[in-house]
């Protein structure tokens, strides 16, 4: 999965569920079933205000849950044992799927 999001410090919950494609409030039921993994800070107005690593964790999760249909528990069990192997698997993920859409795009242009 790519999520197109812009280099920042802090991304808003609204951005977030935009990039993946969900609704804010499953971020927030991920946030508290994964609290141990997902800890937004929050501003004056009590905003979730989500970390790049907060990004890479709900990725890891959106992974886990959406694309491989884990349950919420299985997940969190994964995630606890083997957290860098399902990262560093994501990111081979991303960059064959990179590959693919520039060998598609050089396919059509022959």
């Amino acid at each position: 999965m790519e999520i197109n999001l812009p280099d920042k410090i802090y991304y808003r919950i609204n951005e977030l569920a935009q990039a993946f494609d969900v609704n804010a409030s499953l971020l927030r039921y991920w946030e508290k079933e994964f609290s141990f993994l997902i800890k937004p800070k929050k501003n004056g107005k009590g905003e979730r205000l989500y970390t790049k690593k907060d990004v890479e964790n709900i990725k890891s999760i959106y992974h886990l849950v959406k694309e491989n249909g884990h349950t919420l528990e299985g997940a969190k069990k994964k995630l606890r044992q083997k957290r860098q192997k399902i990262n560093k698997n994501i990111s081979i993920i991303e960059r064959l799927e990179n590959i693919k859409k520039e060998l598609l795009e050089i396919k059509n242009q022959l």
